[in-house]
C-alpha cells in the first residue's frame, strides 16, 4: 500500500479574503432553487489505485470489467452515469444514485476466482449539516471461506465536505476531489484488504439540480421542473406488429466504444490526447452514438443495410506542433448478409505508426447476427461481440492484430417511424468551470495529491452560487452569489 503524502495546507491572507468579498459582493442571500429531483449527471471515482494495481498485477493476476454502461475516465478512474435522486435547497440534503458498475476478479485457483468484488449503483448522499457518504450495492467473496456476501446500499466511504455549503444551489453542481475514507462496511466489502479509515481515491461528481424559480413568475405547485417526456409503451407498436417484406427506415442509432483500452491510451499518460465528436455524434459515457440512420431491412432473408451519421476524431502523441495520432472514424455502417454481420466506417488521418490513410466504407469488424429480429417496431442488437478484421487492424495502425475483441456493438433502427430508440445514458450537463485540479481523481490514495491540495471544490451553474472550500479544516469559505 502506498505511503500517504502529507496534506499541504493552503494559506489564505485575510486581506485577500476581504478583497474578494468586496469585489464579488458576497452574501449568502436567499435560495432561488426549487426542491425536486436530480435529473442526470456523472460520478468519477478511481476507488483506490493501489487496489487496481494489485488486482491486475503479478500477485492477483486478475482483471476488472465494466457493467451497466459504466466507463473509464482519465485512464485511472471509473465513470458512473445517469444520476437520479432528490435535492432540497433549503437544507442542502442531496441524494444522487448513479448507474453502472465494476467487477474485480483475481487469484484464480482451480477454475475459480478467490477474489471477486462487484460495486454498483454508487450513490452520493449528503444530509442536512454537510455529513456525506458514498453508498453502493456490493457483492464480495471471502478470501477465507469463499462465501459470497451481498449488501444493498452499504456505506462504503465517508466523504469530507468540510467548509462546503450545498444549500441554495441550482443548475449544475460539481464537487471535485472530495476526500473519501473507507468505512467498516467498506472494509468488509473489500474482503479485509484494507482496514476502516484507509484513504480511498477522491470522488468527483456533477449532477443537474432542479431549475431555479424565476422571481417574477409564480412557481409550479410542485416547485420542480417539468419532466422531459420519455418514450413509454404507447410510443411503439407491440412486438406482434406486422413488418412489411422489405422496410426502408430513416432513423436509428449505433452505439460503439471502439475499444476501452484505445480510449484510455488516447487520453492517458502516453498519448496525452483527446477525442472530439462531430456531425451529430454523441457521448454515451462508455461508448459513442452515431445517429440518425437510413437504410433497409428484409425480414425474409435477414439482409440489412444501415448507414449512420457522425464523426469521432482521436488526437494525441503531440510533438513539434503535430499530432502523431490523428484518426477519424466517420459515418459507420452495418450490413448483414448470408448470416454474417459487418461494421464499416470511413477512416481518415494518421496512425501512431506514421501511416496516413483515407478509407471509405472500410470493414473494421465482423459480428454474428444470429438472433437479430424485429421487436417493438425496432430492429435492435445489444452488445454483440465484435472482432477486428485485417482492414480494421490496418485502420488502427497495427495497434491491435486482426481477431482482437473490440468493444461490443449495439444498434437500433426504427422499422416503425413511431418507435422510440434506446435512450443514451444521462451524463447531465457539462461540469461548470472549476479549478483544474478537480477534473480528474488523483492517482494517489490521498486527497492532497492534486494542485488544489485535495480540497473539495463545489461549483454551481445556472445563476445560483459558486462555492469554493479553500482549506480542508480551519479554512475560509467563500460563497459568491451571481445574478441569474
Amino acid at each position: 500500500m502506498p505511503v500517504s503524502r502529507r496534506l499541504r495546507r493552503p494559506t489564505v491572507a485575510l486581506s485577500a479574503v476581504l478583497a474578494a468579498l468586496a469585489a464579488g459582493g458576497l452574501s449568502p442571500g436567499s435560495a432561488a432553487a426549487a426542491e425536486g429531483p436530480v435529473s442526470g449527471g456523472r460520478l468519477d471515482w478511481g476507488i483506490k489505485q493501489s487496489f487496481l494495481a494489485y488486482v491486475t498485477g503479478p500477485i492477483a493476476k486478475g482483471s476488472w470489467a465494466l457493467t451497466g454502461g459504466a466507463a473509464t475516465v482519465g485512464g485511472s478512474g471509473f465513470r458512473f452515469h445517469s444520476a437520479n435522486g432528490t435535492y432540497d435547497p433549503a437544507t442542502g440534503a442531496l441524494t444522487a444514485a448513479f448507474s453502472g458498475g465494476v467487477r474485480f476478479t483475481g487469484h484464480r485457483e482451480n477454475g475459480a476466482d478467490t477474489l471477486d468484488l462487484s460495486l454498483g449503483r454508487v450513490t452520493f448522499r449528503a444530509v442536512q449539516g454537510g455529513a456525506a457518504g458514498l453508498y453502493a450495492d456490493v457483492s464480495s467473496k471471502s478470501r477465507e471461506t469463499g462465501e459470497v456476501s451481498s449488501a444493498s446500499q452499504a456505506r462504503v466511504a465517508d466523504l469530507s465536505l468540510a467548509g462546503v455549503d450545498l444549500r441554495g444551489a441550482a443548475g449544475t453542481l460539481t464537487l471535485g476531489n472530495v476526500p473519501a475514507t473507507l468505512t467498516d462496511a467498506g472494509a468488509k466489502a473489500f474482503a479485509g484488504f484494507y482496514a476502516a479509515g484507509t484513504a480511498l481515491d477522491p470522488v468527483t461528481l456533477s449532477v443537474t439540480l432542479p431549475a431555479a424559480r424565476a422571481t417574477s413568475a409564480a412557481p409550479s405547485p410542485s416547485g420542480a421542473p417539468t419532466p422531459v417526456p420519455t418514450a413509454g409503451p404507447t410510443a411503439a407498436p407491440t412486438a406482434t406488429a406486422q413488418v412489411p417484406a422489405r422496410t426502408e427506415f430513416a432513423d436509428g442509432a449505433l452505439d460503439w466504444g471502439v475499444r476501452r483500452t484505445f480510449r484510455d491510451y488516447v487520453t492517458g499518460a502516453i498519448a496525452q490526447g483527446r477525442w472530439e465528436l462531430g456531425a451529430g455524434a454523441a457521448d454515451g459515457g462508455a461508448f459513442y452514438r452515431w445517429s440518425p440512420a437510413k437504410g433497409a431491412y428484409d425480414p425474409a432473408t435477414g439482409a440489412l443495410t444501415a448507414s449512420f451519421t457522425g464523426t469521432v476524431r482521436f488526437t494525441g502523441l503531440r510533438a513539434g506542433g503535430t499530432d502523431g495520432l490523428d484518426l477519424t472514424l466517420a459515418n459507420p455502417g452495418v450490413t448483414v448478409a448470408d448470416g454474417r454481420g459487418h461494421l464499416l466506417a470511413d477512416v481518415s488521418g494518421r496512425t501512431p505508426d506514421g501511416a496516413r490513410q483515407q478509407l471509405t466504407g472500410a470493414e473494421l469488424a465482423v459480428f454474428d447476427p444470429t438472433g437479430l429480429k424485429p421487436e417493438g417496431g425496432l430492429l435492435k442488437a445489444v452488445e454483440l461481440p465484435l472482432k477486428l478484421t485485417e482492414t480494421g487492424a490496418k485502420a488502427f495502425g497495427g495497434l491491435y492484430p486482426a481477431g482482437t475483441e473490440m468493444d461490443p456493438l449495439s444498434f437500433a433502427v426504427a422499422l416503425d417511424p413511431a418507435a422510440a430508440l434506446p435512450p443514451l445514458p444521462d451524463l447531465g450537463s457539462a461540469p461548470v468551470a472549476a479549478p483544474s485540479a478537480s477534473a480528474t481523481p488523483s492517482a494517489a490514495p490521498v486527497a492532497a495529491s492534486s494542485s488544489s491540495d485535495g480540497v473539495p471544490v463545489a461549483a454551481v451553474a445556472g445563476g445560483a452560487v459558486l462555492v469554493a472550500a479553500l482549506a480542508a479544516t480551519g479554512g475560509v469559505l467563500l460563497r459568491r452569489r451571481r445574478a441569474a
